[in-house]
């Protein structure tokens, strides 16, 4: 599927005092302040059972073109991992969708496979726990497409590898669409993306595609 994004977001401020000084310092004027805008504008192909990673620094504008492709993907096919939040008095095991098996494989794949871990109450588990299950449930949902914001950055590195690698797998397993993003880059060997979209601070936008062909 063929994704065309174009959108600007203008950047109007109030100018306090404080704000008036500092743009007297460097010549700011308060008319080239509100002329400033920020947007992005792309064009990428994304093929079912792809991993889409959106990376650039901070600022950049990652978060925008993440929601602006799952605001072009139908509500009925997509899920956000931000919207997932586990029942605080429910185990791990009761969040996931499926029979036990499943739900097992799938917490597995989110790298939660110890059994302390998986009959514990959510409300126990720690920051980097929640997210993995979240990612369990997010994949339990059976959606066509994944998306999630600061993909594995809660997580310490090798975790965060091993999970990047689970979901690749995943992918190519299932044929279900990750759409990612994330500042981190040390996670791209593992991950192994067929699509990495560079935001950069100054706007440009730059694609590469795993298989060179585009």
């Amino acid at each position: 599927m063929r994704y065309k994004i174009s959108k600007r977001f203008e950047q109007g401020r109030e100018v306090s005092e404080r704000c008036a000084a500092v743009m007297q310092m460097f010549g700011v004027t308060a008319e080239r302040l509100g002329e400033k805008s920020f947007g992005v504008d792309c064009e990428l192909e994304i093929e079912e059972g792809s991993v889409v990673y959106i990376t650039g620094p901070s600022g950049a504008g990652k978060s925008v073109l993440l929601r602006e492709l799952e605001e072009c993907t139908p509500a009925w096919e997509r899920v956000n991992l931000d919207e997932i939040q586990p029942a605080s008095e429910k185990a791990v095991i009761d969040c996931v969708d499926g029979d036990i098996v499943q739900g097992l494989r799938l917490l597995s794949d989110a790298g939660l496979s110890d059994v302390f871990c998986v009959v514990e109450k959510c409300g126990n588990l720690s920051e980097g726990q929640r997210y993995r299950l979240r990612l369990a449930m997010a994949l339990g949902r059976g959606k066509k497409y994944v998306f999630a914001d600061e993909f594995c950055s809660t997580l310490d590195r090798i975790t965060a590898s091993v999970i990047s690698y689970n979901v690749q797998r995943y992918a190519k397993r299932s044929g279900v669409t990750f759409v990612l993003a994330s500042s981190h880059e040390d996670i791209l060997i593992d991950l192994l993306p067929d699509v990495v979209v560079v935001k950069e601070l100054c706007g440009e936008t730059r694609i590469v595609y795993k298989d060179g062909k585009r």
